[in-house]
């Protein structure tokens, strides 16, 4: 399990560096959005594009935000349980293990039925949903994986992969 490690992080690394352009992209179309506004330009599907953006950031920031310790965790009961809080751990990644590979499923399930029906957005721009909801199903897909990584990992050697990242307010 050692060898996937490395391609592992790199994979949560470069999804969370690809969540802050997809924030960074959001920014600038909600400023071509208030622009189009003022000037009374037209700027169709704009508001469909910031919710993309939106979803496409939070799915894609998720495994990186879970093994760099930013998700809001248990610690009270964990702690609570001493000696056995790696059971505790076991219990929660489990769960999180199911949750997440299920919304996995039925978002990459979303994205087939999408592409094979050919539908489009509701807005004027008919952009088709498969391109938009790909990043979101790709997010998901990547979030399971990491769960799961951490419920293997913790199972071998009762330790997690979460590790607080420099610079964060949890230092």
């Amino acid at each position: 399990m050692a060898f996937l490690r490395r391609p592992l992080d790199a994979a949560y690394l470069v999804a969370g560096y690809v969540a802050a352009a997809c924030m960074v992209a959001l920014l600038l179309v909600i400023v071509l959005q208030m622009a189009a506004r003022w000037t009374g330009a037209p700027f169709p599907g704009s508001s469909e594009y910031a919710g993309y953006l939106m979803a496409s950031s939070s799915f894609l920031a998720f495994a990186h935000a879970l093994n760099g310790g930013a998700h809001i965790r248990v610690g009270l009961m964990l702690n609570a349980l001493g000696r056995w809080r790696w059971i505790g751990e076991i219990w929660c990644f489990a769960i999180g293990t199911a949750a997440s590979s299920y919304v996995a499923f039925y978002a990459v399930k979303l994205v087939w039925w999408s592409w094979k029906l050919g539908d489009v957005s509701q807005g004027q721009d008919e952009t088709p949903l498969w391109i938009p909801q790909a990043p979101f199903a790709f997010g998901a897909v990547l979030f399971a994986i990491c769960f799961i990584d951490n419920l293997l990992t913790i199972l071998a050697t009762r330790r997690d992969n979460i590790r607080v990242l420099v610079g964060t307010p949890l230092e």
